[in-house]
């Protein structure tokens, strides 16, 4: 499953030449020396890019490596229009970005299913010679050619869309944890990296509400320096509206792995710290009350109580129900 997910292609694509206008003369039995009729010529087709909610990865382009829009037809007597080229549609997932591929500068993002915008324009249709007639020129025997092809390396990179970012080191508990609070069914093992492509998981609130959350895969640090799986999962990150930071109870020091993770965002983005985020310490069936109780009064000593903090498991199901609440209050109030 996990070669499935592509979250990176590099295409080659045309659109299509317009169609060219006609010098055309009117001719009939009756007429030897008509004037101009000259049809336009048909627009070319774009290469368009359209958001299917259905999708969720590049999967289907990765090997359609060049992207051709139909040419334009050309115009013809009795000031006929040429047809229009055919446009050359591509479902992409919500969240994908397009780029220069030359240049590297973003182009436009698609975040909304149906929505549809250009990544190629195609070439105008020519106009006929009908329309270069005038009063003193009578019987233009010439047309315009219709407008050239545009062509070139385009990047698309998909961003994961989400309403909750999951982050933590390799093996916190990412994957236990949706596959708990969700339907998705990512692959769990006791070692790091398990999750190395993003999963999402539609987790349901109360009152039949629900939200999106997606599994990241796990941060190392120098991370944002590309090391590991690096900038590859990072970028997920920079889509997710709320971030819960995770570590596991057993880890040897949670207050550090806190500040590397916080600490790898910042150095890839500095916008990320805007975001609201929450930390759950996992793993939480480890602990009896009394060792839960005195970690909690050593990290709030710690933090100074400048961070907000809870334990969960998601084998046992503790706190789980306080878990959604506080996300389910930090999506909203990012919201407002």
């Amino acid at each position: 499953m996990q070669k499935n997910f592509v979250d990176y292609v590099k295409i080659y694509c045309k659109s299509g030449k317009g169609g060219a206008g006609s010098a055309h003369l009117h001719r009939d039995l009756l007429t030897s020396k008509g004037g101009p009729d000259g049809g336009d010529g048909g627009q070319g087709g774009n290469v368009v890019l359209r958001g299917n909610s259905q999708r969720w990865t590049l999967l289907h382009l990765k090997y359609r490596k060049h992207i051709k829009a139909e040419a334009g037809g050309d115009g013809s007597s009795n000031q006929s229009t040429g047809k229009d080229g055919k446009d050359e549609v591509l479902d992409v997932p919500l969240g994908t970005v397009a780029k220069d591929a030359e240049t590297g500068q973003v182009l436009f993002e698609i975040t909304e299913d149906g929505e549809e915008k250009i990544l190629m324009k195609g070439g105008r249709g020519g106009q006929g010679n009908v329309h270069f007639k005038s009063s003193t020129f009578q019987t233009p025997r010439f047309a315009q050619p219709g407008g050239d092809a545009r062509e070139g390396w385009c990047i698309l990179e998909l961003k994961v869309l989400a309403d909750v970012g999951l982050v933590g080191f390799p093996n916190a508990g990412k994957s236990t944890l949706l596959s708990v609070v969700s339907a998705a069914k990512p692959e769990i093992a006791d070692y790091p990296f398990t999750t190395l492509t993003p999963k999402l998981g539609i987790v349901e609130y109360r009152d039949y509400r629900s939200f999106v959350m997606a599994d990241i895969p796990g941060i190392i640090e120098g991370a944002s320096e590309g090391k590991g799986l690096g900038h590859r999962f990072l970028k997920h990150i920079e889509r997710n509206a709320t971030l819960l930071f995770l570590i596991a109870a057993d880890a040897d020091d949670i207050v550090n792995e806190y500040h590397i993770l916080k600490d790898e965002l910042r150095k890839f983005n500095p916008e990320l710290m805007d975001k609201k985020h929450i930390l759950a310490i996992s793993k939480a069936d480890m602990l009896d009350a009394e060792l839960e109780a005195e970690m909690k009064a050593h990290l709030e000593q710690r933090f100074n109580n400048e961070v907000q903090f809870l334990f969960f498991s998601a084998v046992s199901g503790y706190n789980i129900p306080l878990l959604k609440d506080k996300l389910w209050e930090a999506i909203n109030e990012n919201e407002d």
